[in-house]
């Protein structure tokens, strides 16, 4: 199966003396849902910020679809970045735009040739494919939930139906319930999508050993342990084993 992501002994530093990242090597394979997790401070959202361009590795290589994404113009990785969809920590909906005018937006910025027809009719095609009801398109999203603003930007993300879809942090801040929709959503999603790569940073471990098919645990800005959730149970690895307690212990606490 092909790596659709490969992060090469990335080493990242901000500031010239501390490292984030340390030469890490990551391989995210094709179609599969990974599930990136680790204690805070272990550079999780700093992968995925280079995966999405954001940052350049200080030294290493980051290649996404055969593609060195560091070596990218600012014109080539606008165009490349319609590859992706993210959903946001906070949804990061526009306050001043409808629910159908949030999921327009990257249609109507990145796919020129659609009238705004086609543009209305895919957006309304992807808020229904997440669970919206239509009664909600013509609200703010003040006027909505937690729950239906994130349904919104899932719909977003999947406006342009990207090959990778990226997730940070998705349930940071909900309640049990609201986090189990969530990641229901997110399986959903990937199941009904073929050949739909997923990628999620989540501190929540409950959620990854439930819906990933691949877990990549950080630790001092490198790989820890890189295998399937029963290849983490099974694991001799100390602060792997203490780790997936601890999280299975809380998360079951609030359960």
């Amino acid at each position: 199966m092909e790596d659709v992501i490969r992060l090469v002994d990335v080493k990242k530093t901000f500031d010239g003396k501390d490292f984030v990242l340390k030469g890490l090597n990551l391989n995210v394979k094709k179609g599969k849902l990974t599930a990136i997790i680790g204690f805070s401070g272990t550079g999780k959202s700093v992968v995925l910020k280079h995966i999405l361009g954001l940052f350049k590795p200080t030294s290493g290589r980051v290649e996404v679809m055969g593609q060195d994404v560091s070596l990218l113009s600012a014109d080539a990785l606008t165009k490349f970045r319609c590859n992706f969809g993210v959903l946001f920590q906070s949804a990061a909906l526009f306050d001043d735009m409808t629910v159908l005018e949030n999921v327009s937006f990257p249609l109507q910025e990145h796919r020129r040739n659609l009238s705004p027809n086609e543009i209305s009719d895919i957006a309304r095609k992807k808020l229904l494919q997440v669970g919206l009801d239509p009664k909600h398109y013509e609200k703010l999203p003040s006027q909505i939930s937690g729950g239906m603003q994130k349904r919104t930007g899932l719909a977003r993300a999947l406006a342009l139906d990207p090959e990778i879809l990226i997730y940070d942090e998705p349930t940071t801040g909900l309640d049990p319930i609201l986090t189990e929709m969530v990641d229901n959503l997110i399986l959903e999603t990937h199941k009904h999508r073929e050949g739909v790569t997923s990628v999620m940073v989540s501190h929540d471990l409950h959620a990854a050993f439930r819906i990933a098919d691949e877990i990549v645990m950080l630790d001092g800005g490198r790989v820890l342990l890189d295998g399937t959730p029963e290849d983490f149970y099974r694991t001799e690895n100390e602060l792997v084993k203490k780790f997936v307690a601890k999280g299975m212990r809380k998360d079951n606490s609030h359960s």
